[in-house]
């Protein structure tokens, strides 16, 4: 799924350029990540399972008290979460997402233990549900916060069968 090409001039055409550009930011020291697997995970939900072509994302992992400062200043609310997103653009646009998608690791830790999972599927359940956040999922009516949960498994499920997540744990 490209996008046209657009007329210039009589007979000159340009054809828009697809970006595709993913960074991972490590800002905490809680735990040791294998960040290049990390970034190979997150690239095959945004090309893979999404199919997006035109995407800049970058995932800064940081520590709880990072989150509950960026909570508290853009948000307004206190204490921690497990993730926050900020869009680069005022209104989903579906052919094309940039954003920021900020991820507790002590939060991803402490949810692991209490869902019994581990903290590395949380890491990527986290990155998948900023990701959904920027295609336009909202979370914060009922409704719309089971389908976004349904979407955030079903990816979930789907890179699972294609990485090993535990080997986002470094020793």
């Amino acid at each position: 799924m490209g996008r046209e090409p657009v007329l210039l001039e009589q007979g000159a055409f340009y054809e828009p350029i697809l970006m595709s550009e993913l960074a991972i930011r490590n800002r905490q020291r809680s735990r040791r990540l294998h960040v290049s697997l990390l970034k190979r995970v997150v690239r095959a939900v945004l090309a893979d399972l999404l199919c997006l072509r035109d995407f800049e994302v970058c995932v800064h992992l940081v520590s709880s008290l990072t989150i509950a400062r960026l909570n508290a200043r853009f948000l307004q609310h206190s204490g921690t979460t497990d993730v926050i997103t900020f869009d680069a653009f005022d209104s989903p646009r579906p052919d094309r997402i940039a954003g920021e998608i900020f991820i507790s690791v002590d939060d991803a830790v402490a949810h692991a233990r209490q869902f019994r999972t581990s903290w590395q599927s949380e890491i990527v359940r986290y990155s998948i549900h900023g990701i959904l956040h920027l295609r336009g999922f909202d979370d914060l009516k009922p409704a719309r916060r089971r389908v976004m949960k349904r979407q955030e498994d079903r990816l979930l499920r789907q890179i699972r069968q294609r990485f090993p997540l535990h080997q986002l744990s470094r020793k």
